[in-house]
């Protein structure tokens, strides 16, 4: 082909795709279609690569040792168990109501655990898809949420579903979201917690400058905004991440940290003389009233079971003494609570026990040391392997190393972004990768994996999103610079979809011969 043929069949394809948008935009009946078709069908694809096989392999995978049988314990109780000697096996084989009575020392709150356990009473707790269904439900939600997210933060269907895609396809989120473990739930109700504060965002700097214009000078102070449902949605959703795992009070702190800055930036725009301590003393504490005690109650609901029965671990603990003094009006259940989330908190806080696949959070970015959950060889004819030299089986929750290295690379370039056009939408964003990675900084010691990356991914595939936009180009772009920018970005999905497939295998345990499991550690410290 010429180069004047080759720009000609550019010019006819971008002026399709005007037409085709043009069509769009201009009716509204074809605006609806579009707003919920493009979301549905990502969901369903997500829903198909995270629920297809499901249930293999049938085994307890990982740290499944825990949350599996915590949670049907939990479940049937209303607190975790202790279990005897063996039990994996045993519950593998469909031997699952061994649990004993002795309340079980469990360092995670009970949310996710009742999520888990639901899964396990509808479908079968002798049923490895029963005790991944509601973290797959989970994993496949949080790409709506997440589309919608991102139609919120990039004013674009076209980006939300690139964003949403992306997600979809990376195998750290379809790893977490086909294992039972937290992680994937917790993720879930961060990008939740991300989508309310982006709706409390939408309009609110407009309604303040209108509400201060009223006024015949520019005010001292402005309004105290008390009627803010999606702040209380966002409060009831980090108490649920809270519920899940600890680190969901990171993401809290950081949500009223980014809501009473936003607060701020909007007096100021408004025009409010003292905007500053407007802000943090008048705004401030009715924004904290409509965040955090519906994220305390939230999370103290979860411990109903916990509270409602007398096995639990530390349930009596405080019985013999109970606190005296100011605290003597606490009821009793309430101090063993306290006395348990105590005995909790030295756990994390002195958690360094060696393992081999530990990656401290320094080395998250480069994905140096990803976190292999389980590998078999299986000889032919054994497990399903129809190989004549036998099988291998693996779940790695590598996440796909282009679409990963590339959204590291993208939160520095939206760092730039948000400076210069003084962005709240990237900064939310920016809030978000803050509130999921630094402080786990703070803890170089304490052993933890890179798989807990899965609650910062949803905000580098945003990020991401932000920069694929800018290649592409916009409205102001000339039409050579959009060509150009529009082939790359699509090179760039096209080569991360193949790499995702290429890597599907050794995500979801499926049988490959040894060599193609090879093939997938590029480094040293993948293995």
């Amino acid at each position: 082909m010429t180069a004047s043929a080759a720009e000609n069949t550019l010019l006819v394809r971008d002026a399709w795709v005007d037409r085709w948008r043009a069509r769009v935009t201009g009716d509204p009946r074809r605006q609806r279609l579009y707003a919920w078709v493009v979301p549905t069908l990502l969901t369903l694809f997500a829903g198909l690569v995270r629920f297809i096989g499901l249930g293999t392999p049938h085994a307890i995978v990982f740290d499944e040792t825990y949350y599996v049988k915590d949670a049907w314990s939990q479940w049937n109780l209303g607190y975790p168990a202790t279990w005897p000697d063996g039990a994996d096996a045993s519950f593998v084989a469909g031997d699952t109501d061994i649990f004993q009575t002795v309340g079980s020392f469990v360092v995670h709150p009970p949310l996710g655990r009742i999520f888990i356990g639901a899964g396990m009473a509808l479908f079968g707790a002798d049923s490895s898809f029963g005790w991944r269904v509601a973290v797959a439900a989970f994993g496949t939600a949080t790409v709506l949420v997440l589309y919608h997210l991102a139609r919120l933060l990039l004013g674009s269907r076209l980006w939300a579903g690139v964003a949403a895609f992306l997600f979809a396809i990376d195998g750290l989120a379809i790893v977490l979201s086909r294992i039972a473990l937290l992680d994937g739930i917790l993720t879930f109700f961060i990008v939740l917690a991300f989508l309310f504060v982006a709706l409390d965002r939408r309009g609110r700097p407009g309604r303040l400058a209108e509400l201060v214009l009223a006024h015949d000078a520019p005010p001292r102070f402005g309004p105290v905004l008390w009627a803010r449902p999606w702040l209380v949605a966002a409060g009831a959703a980090a108490g649920a991440a809270t519920a899940v795992k600890w680190s969901g009070l990171y993401v809290l702190a950081a949500i009223g940290l980014y809501v009473v800055v936003t607060d701020a930036l909007d007096r100021r725009a408004a025009g409010v003389r003292v905007w500053p301590a407007d802000a943090v003393l008048r705004q401030g504490p009715a924004s904290f009233l409509q965040l955090v005690p519906v994220a305390a109650v939230v999370y103290l609901a979860s411990w109903t079971g916990w509270l409602a029965t007398d096995g639990g671990y530390s349930r009596h603990t405080v019985d013999a003494s109970p606190a005296t003094g100011v605290w003597a009006w606490v009821p009793l259940p309430l101090q063993n609570l306290w006395a348990y989330h105590e005995a909790m908190y030295r756990f994390h806080v002195g958690l360094s026990t060696p393992h081999g696949y530990q990656s401290p959070a320094w080395q998250w970015p480069f994905l140096i040391r990803p976190t292999s959950m389980y590998w078999q060889q299986d000889a032919a004819g054994v497990n399903g392997c129809s190989l004549p030299a036998g099988c291998t089986q693996a779940i790695s929750s590598i996440p796909n190393p282009l679409l990963w290295w590339a959204g590291v690379a993208a939160i520095v370039f939206l760092v730039v972004w948000a400076i210069r056009r003084r962005s709240g939408r990237a900064a939310l964003v920016l809030t978000g990768t803050a509130a999921t990675y630094v402080p786990w900084l703070l803890y170089p010691e304490r052993t933890i994996f890179q798989f807990y990356t899965i609650a910062i991914l949803p905000f580098l595939v945003l990020a991401l999103a932000f920069a694929l936009r800018e290649i592409a180009g916009g409205a102001a772009s000339d039409a050579g610079r959009r060509r150009t920018g529009r082939a790359v970005v699509i090179v760039f999905l096209v080569v991360v979809a193949l790499m995702s497939a290429f890597w599907y295998p050794v995500w979801t345990a499926l049988p490959v011969p040894y060599e193609f499991w090879r093939l997938h550690n590029w480094l040293p410290t993948w293995v």
